[in-house]
């Protein structure tokens, strides 16, 4: 955002900052948000050059909607079931790893 616009949104009573701004996140619970997300676009990466969703979610016992959820970053899906679908596209726990080191 330029300089000329972030004066004119501050001076109507407009506050800048970024989303763990917002939400109050812990530099923690940033962190977290951020690895979940990594996974999750890995995870679509992934599975679109080998599988479809629902092909993928009988590999690990789930549902088309579930992994749907996993690829979109919905906070409700937990790390594991992220790290069980990337292992089930073939994923390796150093791959996994890599994932996770680029955040940050």
């Amino acid at each position: 955002m330029d300089q000329a616009k972030r004066e004119r949104l501050e001076s109507k009573g407009w506050k800048i900052g970024t989303v763990s701004d917002f939400l109050e996140l812990t530099p923690e619970e940033t962190i977290l948000v951020e690895i979940k997300l990594a996974l999750s676009q890995n995870l679509k990466e992934r599975r679109q050059k080998l599988m479809t969703q629902s092909e993928l979610a009988a590999k690990i016992s789930s549902s088309q909607p579930r992994i749907a959820k996993a690829e979109n970053g919905d906070a409700s899906v937990s790390i594991e079931l992220l790290i069980r679908a990337m292992l089930a596209t073939g994923a390796t726990p150093q791959d996994i790893g890599q994932v996770i080191a680029g955040v940050g």
